[in-house]
C-alpha cells in the first residue's frame, strides 16, 4: 500500500510495470499537448505514477495530484526546496495550485 512514510523506491515496486508503453501525452482540457514523459531512463519512474494516476483517477486533478505527491514521497519535499529540479512533481504541485486537470493518454509501444 502506498503511504506518505514509505520511500519512492518502494511505492514504485508496487506499481504496475510500463513495459510495452511507449510514453504517456498529458493533455489540456481542449486536448493539446503539454507535455510528453516518455519510456527512458530517467523518466521511467515518473512514468510509473503517472500510469498509476491514470488507472486510479482517470484524469490527474487536484486530488490525484496529491495523491502522487505522496508516492513521490522524499522527492515532493525535494522537488518543493528546489523549484525546477523535478518537472514532473512541479507539474503535480501547479495542478493542485491552479485547479487545472490534465487527461493523460498512454502510448503503447
Amino acid at each position: 500500500m502506498i503511504t506518505p512514510t514509505a520511500s519512492v523506491k518502494d511505492n514504485l515496486q508496487l506499481l504496475a510495470s510500463v513495459d510495452g508503453i511507449s510514453h504517456i501525452d498529458l493533455k489540456d482540457a481542449a486536448g493539446a499537448t503539454l507535455d510528453t514523459i516518455e519510456n527512458k531512463p530517467g523518466q521511467q519512474g515518473s512514468l510509473v505514477v503517472y500510469q498509476y494516476l491514470a488507472e486510479i483517477f482517470g484524469s490527474i486533478d487536484a486530488k490525484a495530484a496529491a495523491h502522487g505527491l505522496e508516492v513521490f514521497a522524499e522527492h515532493t519535499v525535494d522537488a518543493k526546496n528546489r523549484p525546477g529540479a523535478h518537472p514532473n512533481i512541479d507539474r503535480l504541485l501547479d495542478v493542485i495550485d491552479t485547479g487545472k486537470s490534465l487527461d493523460v493518454q498512454v502510448v503503447r509501444a
